[in-house]
This record gives structure tokens, sequence and C-alpha cells, in this order.
């Protein structure tokens, strides 16, 4: 396996251009199931869940062929309505499968998806839905079973704005005979964009990036192409990283109004941002001041992607105790451990009063520490050290903390940054930082 070496204490100075969005990438590539016709996405990032999705593509049934950032799926042979175990444990995204193989075949047997280590993430949202749109549901042997005789357009109503879900329902309901209405939708940039792509290919939807989401469906979807949007994580992630390092960095290639929620906290911090409409350049000229507070949110929230490298960020801020309050997935402070073993000050705090755990907004909650929410206590300083990536965003943020630390730092299990970024330790060279990828 792989892994970085981090030598630390340099200011990020320089231009990134910023990769096309993997959450984004992965239900548009599934979403060619739905049509015998030939699609072309460009903007496709390089990394190890899309190269995995290819992978998922190709055993059923479809011809993938790539060219530097634009993939083009064409059909081979008929396609199978099985996915395998031994990719879908690999990526949770695999599950997306599922709605576009019923919707064509009435038919899909897809295995409990697999992913990052940050909690159950469970599909009955998902199941709900297809039961609503007239699906049996079974399982065997680790399998989710879906079946239908006929399925129909419903008014579905999700009890959390799940994107996967809302990304599996848009799929699948395109094609089912009637209209369909999906009730408090997921209203992530992500959903727009495969919304968009999905009516060139002949779609009819309309409300996509609202919470209500009106679909008409259709006898065939055809071929088309697309562009896919950049990638917003991946802009938080430098922003953070700039922020920690007091660098000066450009990023080119951004949508802002996709990470405002973080860029009104970064302002709040001191930082100083130049926003353009394809284009934002930050610079930190001091320590980052203390937020008091975060809790992740759905869009237009503060994302969960971004709560792991906000940690360090705040680990770096001047003296002061910022409360972060993880919403969305249980097991995300994993990356406290290992925060902590580079001198982090991180305590676990109850949450709010008047706040149960089972508040109906959340999903299953909890965390790699015991809680949902934990006070990171801002020193000003880490110190590098051996450390380990429990899961993307994780990974994200031990390579902050390394690039703004004080001495060498060595993350292994770089595998799992790799599902997510893009080459990430080249953009960063690029921009100064003495990072590099050596094998264990």
């Amino acid at each position: 396996m792989d892994k970085f070496i981090i030598d630390g204490g340099r200011s990020l100075k320089g231009t990134i251009t910023i990769s096309g969005s993997k959450n984004a990438s992965l239900p548009i590539l599934l979403s060619t199931l739905l049509t015998q016709e030939i699609c072309t996405i460009h903007q496709v990032p390089v990394s190890r869940d899309i190269n995995t999705t290819i992978r998922l593509l190709e055993y059923l049934g479809k011809k993938v062929e790539r060219l530097g950032h634009s993939i083009k799926v064409s059909p081979r042979r008929p396609l199978k309505t099985y996915a395998p175990y031994d990719l879908v444990k690999q990526m949770r995204a695999s599950v997306l499968v599922a709605g576009p193989l019923l919707a064509r075949f009435k038919k899909v047997r897809v295995p409990l998806p697999g992913g990052c280590a940050i909690g159950l993430r469970p599909i009955n949202i998902h199941l709900e839905g297809f039961k609503a749109l007239g699906a049996s549901v079974s399982y065997q042997k680790g399998d989710v079973i879906l079946k239908a005789n006929r399925l129909k357009g419903a008014s579905i109503k999700l009890p959390f704005p799940s994107v996967g879900a809302t990304e599996n329902l848009l799929m699948s309901s395109v094609l089912i005979p009637g209209r369909t209405r999906i009730q408090n939708a997921a209203r992530e940039p992500e959903i727009v964009d495969l919304a968009d792509f999905l009516n060139r290919m002949g779609a009819k939807i309309r409300g996509a990036g609202k919470s209500v989401i009106h679909i008409v469906g259709v006898k065939e979807l055809h071929g088309a192409w697309h562009a896919v949007i950049p990638d917003r994580i991946e802009v938080g992630t430098f922003l953070i990283a700039c922020s920690a390092t007091g660098g000066d960095l450009i990023l080119e290639g951004t949508c802002p109004e996709h990470v405002g929620a973080l860029l009104k906290k970064l302002k709040a911090c001191g930082a100083v941002l130049d926003i353009f409409p394809n284009r934002i350049r930050i610079r930190m000229k001091s320590r980052p001041r203390t937020i008091g507070e975060i809790k992740t949110e759905v869009f237009p929230g503060f994302p969960t992607d971004l709560q792991a490298p906000w940690m360090t960020l705040m680990c770096f801020s001047r003296q002061g105790r910022c409360r972060i309050q993880e919403n969305i997935f249980e097991k995300r402070f994993m990356h406290a451990a290992e925060l902590a073993r580079m001198g982090a000050q991180i305590s676990v705090a109850p949450p709010p009063a008047g706040e149960a755990k089972s508040a109906p907004s959340r999903r299953s909650v909890g965390g790699g520490v015991d809680g949902t929410t934990v006070v990171v206590h801002g020193t000003g300083h880490l110190y590098g050290a051996p450390v380990m990536a429990s899961d993307i965003r994780a990974g994200a943020a031990l390579i902050v903390a390394g690039l703004a630390a004080r001495g060498r730092t060595e993350i292994s299990r770089v595998y799992h940054i790799d599902r997510g970024y893009e080459k990430i330790e080249e953009k960063l060279q690029g921009v100064g930082a003495r990072i590099k990828r050596v094998k264990e």
C-alpha cells in the first residue's frame, strides 16, 4: 500500500485547477444504464471510485472507453441485473444501479453496499421508495432483491433528504409510466447535475434543487453528452488547507455558490476572499479565528464531507473552543483520535440541551468517539506523527494537518483518499507543499 509523507510548515501559494465532482460523476455514469445509446461524460475525475464504477458498468454489459477526463459509455451486450459483491463492497454508491435496472427490467439484485467506515448508512429509504413505485423487496444471502410486475408513478415523501435515495428514485422514475413526486428531496448540486443529464437524455424532470421534484415518465431515453460540475468538496478541502497553512491560493474552475456555507465560515475565521464566477482566491494572513459552533447539515448547510478538514483547521485556531456537531452520519469522528496523536485537544461533548439523538432531521448518528458532538480546543499548532486514514474525508483532514504541522507526518491507508481525490499530492506539490507518495 502507498502512504503520504508530508514535511509541514509551508504556506500553500499558487493556482490549483479543480477536478470534476466525484459525487456527481458516479450517479451520472450509472444512469447510462437507462439507455442503449452512446453517452459521453466530460470532466470526470481520475479516482478509485470512478475506476470501480467503470468496472461495474463493464461487468453489467457496457463498453466503457476513457480518454483523459472524458468517458464514453456504449452498449456491448445485454445488460445483467445482478451487481457482484466484490465491486459493490468497495463503494457505497454501487447501490445506485438498482434504480436504472429496476426501471428497465423490473428486477434487480444488489448486495448490501460497503464503502467508508463511517457508520451503517442503511438503504432503507431507497427501498421504501421503490416499494411506493410498486416493487417488492426481499433478502437472500446478503443481497437485496427487487421485483415488480408493474411499476407506476407515485408520491414519495422521504423521511430524510437522502442524496442517494433521491438519485436512485430519480433514475428509476424517469422510465416509469405516470407522474412521480419526490417530497423532502435532497437539494445538493449533485442532484441538479444528475437531473440535467437525465433531461438531456429525454427525461422530464422539474424541480431538481428544490425540496419537491416532479417527474413524468417517458418510454425510453436516448444517448447524450454532459460535462460534470466542479467538485465542491475538493474546493472546500483546498480552501481549508490554505487557511490552515496561512497561504494564498487561487482555485480555478469552481462554482462558488456550491460552497457558500463554507465561505461564510472562512470569512469569519479571518480569510480574505475574492470570489468570481468560476474562480476563488483565498488569503490567510494570520492564525484562523475560532468559530464557536459548526453543525453539519444537508445542502445548503455546512457539508458533512468538510467536517473532518474543518476540525483540523480549528486545531490551528487562536485560543478558543469550537463545538462541532455531526448530524448526518454516525461514526464520523474517527479522525479525532488521529489528530490527537498530533497534539490536538479534542473532547467529547453532549448534544445541546433540547436536542435528542433521535431528532427527526437526522439519520442514524453516533461517532468514532462516543457522541455526536466534540469540542476542539485551539492551540495554534500540531506536530507531525504517524497517522492512519479511516475514510476519504478523514484522510483529507490528516493531509491538512500534516501540511500545517511542525515536523514530518506519515499517513497510511491513503487508498481511502484516492477514492475521492484526483492526484491530490501532485496538486499540492504544485503550490509548494512538501508531500510525496511512497510505497509502504
